[in-house]
C-alpha cells in the first residue's frame, strides 16, 4: 500500500509535525548535494527564496517513487545573503554575532511531486527579529546547544533555547520549524486526502 505522502527527508522535526497532525507518511531521504546546488543557483543570481523552492522540488523529484512525494527546504536570508548550516561551533558563533540585534528572513518551501511532476508548492517567509545578544551568551548558547543547532541554518532552533534569541517572529511558526504545515493541510483537505 502506498502511503499518503512520502517525505523526502530524514528531518525529525518535519516528521514530528506530520505525525502530530495525523498525516500518514513514510520518510525516505533524498540524496541531494545541497551545497553544490546552492552554489550553482547563487552563481546564476537566484534569490534565497527561489533557492528554497528549487531545493524542495529537487528533493521531491529525486526520489522517483510512486505516490505523492513531499520535498522541503528552508534557507535563511540575512541582508540578501544566504546563511547555511554551521560546520563548526566557531561558524555558529560568527553567524549569531552577525545577526544579533537585527532582522533576517526564513524561507520555508514545500513541493509535492506526483508521477514526476510538481502538483503543489508553497513558500512561507517569516521575519525573525533577534535580540541584541552578548558575546558571552552567544558562546555559552553554542556550547550548550551545538548538537542541535549544527543541523540548522543560522545556528538556532526556535523550539528549543533558541526562543530566547528572539524579540519578535512575524509569520507562520510551523514554517520556522521547516514545514509550511497549514498550507499543506489545506491542499490535502481540498483534494479529499484528509478530512477536516
Amino acid at each position: 500500500m502506498i502511503p499518503m505522502l512520502i517525505l523526502a527527508s530524514t528531518s525529525k522535526i518535519r516528521a514530528t509535525l506530520l505525525r502530530n497532525a495525523a498525516i500518514p507518511f513514510e520518510a525516505k531521504p533524498a540524496r541531494v548535494d545541497e551545497s553544490m546546488v546552492k552554489e550553482s543557483l547563487l552563481a546564476e543570481g537566484h534569490s534565497p527564496r527561489s533557492i528554497a523552492d528549487a531545493l524542495a522540488e529537487l528533493k521531491a523529484l529525486r526520489l522517483r517513487e510512486p505516490g505523492k512525494i513531499l520535498g522541503c527546504d528552508q534557507v535563511l536570508d540575512h541582508e540578501g545573503k544566504l546563511v547555511s548550516k554551521p560546520t563548526i561551533p566557531e561558524d555558529a558563533v560568527d553567524q549569531l554575532t552577525a545577526m544579533s540585534g537585527g532582522k533576517h528572513r526564513l524561507h520555508s518551501a514545500a513541493v509535492i511531486v506526483e508521477d514526476g511532476k510538481p502538483i503543489w508548492r508553497h513558500i512561507s517567509s517569516v521575519i525573525m527579529t533577534m535580540r541584541q545578544l552578548s558575546p558571552d551568551y552567544i558562546a555559552d548558547y553554542v556550547a550548550r546547544n551545538w548538537d542541535d543547532i549544527r543541523h540548522s541554518a543560522g545556528s538556532y532552533t526556535l523550539e528549543g533555547e533558541g526562543a530566547r534569541l528572539f524579540h519578535r517572529v512575524e509569520g507562520d511558526y510551523f514554517a520556522v520549524l521547516g514545514l509550511p504545515l497549514l498550507p499543506l493541510i489545506d491542499f490535502l483537505a481540498t483534494r479529499g486526502d484528509i478530512r477536516t
